[in-house]
């Protein structure tokens, strides 16, 4: 009969333990420590074609998700207008101009996985790229932006400029 309550109160332990557990798990993974990297890579190699995305130069990740690629695509050396999003892998925004004015910025100015994936649009296009770290801010990071972040992007392309 001891026994007997032993198993059960070890059954009981673990049932009880078990949501502790599961919440445990959604807490995101400090920048810098084993589980964040591997969420930054999992976000990379998550994206697959089946799934839309294609991979450019450095694993850069690309997927069109409105238009049709026929408008005028900017070059490295254009201003382009864009609306953009920008979050991490576990989805906390870290910039956008989602509710204000298009920005424009010199396209060789920006972060080189901009620059890889920008061109494959044409304005009128939106898009999705996955941005590995070191075509983003790199080891060192910058501002908001941790070093070895992974950084994904809703982009929306409205303008393109000669200087």
């Amino acid at each position: 009969m001891k026994r007997a309550f032993s198993a059960l109160a070890l059954v009981i332990a673990t049932i009880m333990s078990a949501p502790v557990i599961a919440q445990e798990t959604l807490v995101p993974a400090e920048p810098g420590t084993l589980a964040w990297h591997n969420a930054q890579q999992a976000a990379l190699h998550s994206r697959t074609a089946a799934q839309g995305w294609s991979t450019l130069e450095g694993g850069v990740k690309f997927r069109r998700v409105a238009g049709d690629g026929t408008g005028p695509a900017p070059t490295v050396e254009d201003i382009v207008t864009v609306n953009y999003t920008g979050s991490f892998p576990d989805g906390q925004v870290f910039d956008s101009n989602e509710g204000g004015d298009p920005v424009e910025f010199p396209l060789g100015r920006l972060v080189p996985g901009w620059q890889i994936a920008i061109p494959y649009m044409g304005v009128g296009d939106t898009a999705e790229i996955a941005v590995p770290m070191d075509l983003a801010y790199g080891p060192e990071g910058r501002g908001p932006i941790p070093g070895g972040a992974t950084l994904l992007f809703t982009i929306e392309l409205l303008g393109v400029a000669r200087p």
